[in-house]
């Protein structure tokens, strides 16, 4: 399974885009600040929406199609599912 994911630092403050094969272990590096400096330095550590994808393709393109788009529409679509921006890697995954 491949993912692609949005993590924020709170409620409408930084977002970060990303893919990854294993997403609870991604998400903890995140949280233990190991490999990306964006996430380290404004603290992205917040998973607020996933979506999961047969193969690596699917994944990417949807990664692209959310980098780049305008920011107030992922907020909106972050809050069509997760309307109170809770951290989705602490209810399981």
């Amino acid at each position: 399974m491949w993912y692609a994911y949005i993590l924020a630092s709170r409620k409408w403050w930084a977002l970060y885009v990303w893919v990854t094969s294993n997403l609870e272990k991604r998400i903890q590096e995140h949280k233990m600040k190991i490999h990306d400096w964006y996430t380290s330095k404004y603290w992205i550590t917040r998973l607020v929406r996933y979506q999961q994808y047969q193969n690596i393709q699917e994944a990417i393109e949807s990664e692209k199609r959310l980098k780049w788009r305008k920011r107030d529409r992922k907020i909106k679509l972050i809050e069509e599912g997760n309307p109170e921006w809770i951290d989705l890697s602490e209810w399981g995954l």
